[in-house]
C-alpha cells in the first residue's frame, strides 16, 4: 500500500515538475520571440531591408561601423534547438519573424500584451508568430510652415 502511495505521489510531482517546466519555456518563447522581432525592425530600420538569415542580425561586418542588433542565435525554447520558423516578408526577400517549429499545446492561453493578442487560444506554439511589422507613419505637417 505504501508503495502505490508512493508511486501516486512521485507522479503527482512528476506532473507539476513537468507543468513548471514548460510554463518557464513558455517565458523564454516570449522573451527569445521578442528579442527576434526587435533586432529585425533595428535591421529593417537601419539598412533599409529585412535580413535575409537570421546570422545577419549578428552583425554587419562588411559595413564601415559594424552594426549588432542581436547578441546571439537563441535556440527555440520548446525545442532547445536552432530549428526556428522563419516567416518571409511579403516579397521573399527576406525573413520579417520567427515561429517555434513545436507543434505541442501551449498551456497560456490568454493575458497576452496586445502585440501579442494573436496568441490567444493558438493550438500550438507555432502560431506563436513574432513578426516584425513596418509601420508608415506621415509626418505631421504645419500649416503655419510655408
Amino acid at each position: 500500500m505504501a508503495v502505490v502511495v508512493l508511486g501516486l505521489a512521485l507522479t503527482a510531482a512528476a506532473r507539476v515538475w513537468s507543468l513548471t517546466e514548460q510554463r518557464e519555456r513558455e517565458r523564454q518563447l516570449l522573451f527569445v520571440g521578442h528579442e527576434y522581432r526587435n533586432a529585425i525592425g533595428l535591421y529593417l530600420a537601419h539598412l533599409g531591408h529585412y535580413p535575409t538569415s537570421l546570422e545577419e542580425l549578428l552583425g554587419t561586418a562588411d559595413s564601415a561601423v559594424p552594426q549588432r542588433f542581436l547578441r546571439r542565435l537563441y535556440p527555440d525554447p520548446m525545442t532547445g534547438e536552432p530549428n526556428w520558423t522563419l516567416i518571409q516578408s511579403p516579397d521573399g526577400a527576406g525573413i520579417m519573424g520567427v515561429a517555434s517549429s513545436s507543434d505541442a499545446a501551449p498551456i497560456k492561453r490568454a493575458n497576452f500584451e496586445p502585440s501579442e493578442a494573436a496568441f490567444e487560444d493558438a493550438k500550438s506554439y507555432q502560431a506563436w508568430r513574432f513578426i516584425y511589422v513596418q509601420r508608415y507613419y506621415r509626418r505631421a505637417t504645419n500649416p503655419a510652415s510655408p
